[in-house]
């Protein structure tokens, strides 16, 4: 039987975070290529320190000869990054950073098994849903990416000119018959401008952010507020601390509310089941969710390296289904070819709509007009219902 009574802990980073900055200039490089070719090979990683940022991994074109031309835009990619993220500080400066650019064509031994529609990689990718928010995720991640998105929108209008880009959020959610009722314990930890702000000054500037988007009666006067609890936060992002692509995976995902694959998603192309088919995975757990099927689901797939057809598909609704598991196994499989193109295909992932996602989680976000996060559609409520 699971838990019905119990706290639970989600955090997230805001873009301004040192690997949260790696994975917008990896996702940023993936979007370049692909408005240049929808069928375009990426695997970028990065790295950035004070004022250095390193981009490598390798790519791919149809014409090798125009690779040379996009390997001299990364400069000016990596520098749009930094500075829309908001960084002019004396030692990590959009404008003075040093970029080296280490990127390589892609391994012919790797784009053999993708030429033939197979994986490109071996790995087990999870997907979830529950229905404890509106947007069917973890109500613990949701609102810690909510909370930072608040205070980055406040950042950028010059409403609060104090702020600067680095900043963490945690919330500790007490759950009454399985649905969050209550803040128990709030963490705020965000980059500012002046060495003479205290914690208390933090709070009063971001509070009435925070109360605008925790659902109302969830803050209470029980609730612990902990903002910048060790004081003075001026130095921040690479300055601070070292950034890598991928290093944020479970604040990309469910915040540890269900399982995750191991496989990062920035500057991944699609045909990476480790980024494709964990979103096909979610897109599968939403509708089941959504259908009504279950309150909570989670769905694992499986790949080999240059195997198209998935190896297994799991399913699991945690008491909660009024079907059994074997039958949403046979359904999704029958309502989505879940090989590395049908995926592809089905949520039309061959775009540049992927810089957007490296901040602020993957899941939870509203599909949008140009295909971005087709993955939260929730198309296939019927299809499923029928083929149950």
């Amino acid at each position: 039987m699971t838990r019905q009574n119990y706290i639970f802990t989600s955090e997230s980073v805001s873009e301004g975070h040192p690997d949260k900055v790696c994975d917008r200039i990896s996702d940023a490089v993936l979007d370049a290529f692909l408005a240049e070719e929808p069928q375009a090979r990426v695997a970028c990683e990065t790295f950035a320190t004070t004022n250095q940022v390193v981009v490598g991994g390798e790519v791919g074109l149809s014409d090798k000869t125009r690779l040379a031309e996009y390997m001299g835009r990364i400069d000016s990619i990596v520098r749009g990054c930094v500075r829309d993220i908001g960084y002019e500080q004396d030692k990590f400066h959009w404008a003075t950073l040093k970029v080296s650019n280490l990127l390589h064509p892609q391994s012919a031994h790797i784009s053999q098994g993708v030429d033939r529609d197979g994986a490109g990689d071996q790995g087990i990718m999870f997907g979830y849903a529950t229905d404890e928010t509106p947007e069917l995720m973890p109500a613990p991640i949701q609102y810690s990416h909510a909370i930072l998105r608040r205070l980055a929108e406040a950042r950028k209008s010059g409403a609060e000119p104090t702020l600067r880009p680095d900043a963490k959020s945690q919330l500790s959610l007490r759950y009454e018959n399985g649905k969050p009722v209550e803040v128990t314990q709030l963490v705020l930890s965000t980059q500012h401008a002046l060495e003479s702000q205290t914690s208390d000054d933090i709070r009063a500037l971001v509070e009435p952010y925070i109360r605008e988007v925790i659902p109302a009666g969830w803050l209470t006067e029980a609730t612990e507020w902990h903002v910048n609890p060790t004081g003075t936060f001026v130095i921040g992002g690479p300055d601070g601390d070292a950034g890598l692509t991928g290093r944020k995976i479970i604040v990309d995902t469910y915040g540890g509310a269900a399982p995750h694959g191991g496989g990062a998603f920035s500057g991944k192309d699609p045909t990476k089941v480790d980024r494709s088919a964990a979103y096909a995975a979610r897109y599968l757990a939403k509708n089941v969710v959504a259908a009504g099927l279950a309150t909570r689901c989670v769905i694992q797939v499986a790949y080999a390296i240059g195997v198209a057809r998935p190896l297994a598909i799991y399913a699991d609704t945690y008491g909660t289904g009024l079907v059994p598991e074997t039958e949403i196994e046979r359904a999704v499989a029958e309502v989505m070819d879940l090989t590395p193109r049908g995926i592809r295909e089905h949520l039309q992932l061959n775009r540049p709509i992927y810089q957007r996602t490296a901040a602020y989680g993957h899941f939870g976000r509203a599909p949008e007009a140009d295909g971005g996060f087709s993955w939260e559609r929730l198309d296939l409520v019927e299809a499923l219902k029928k083929a149950l």
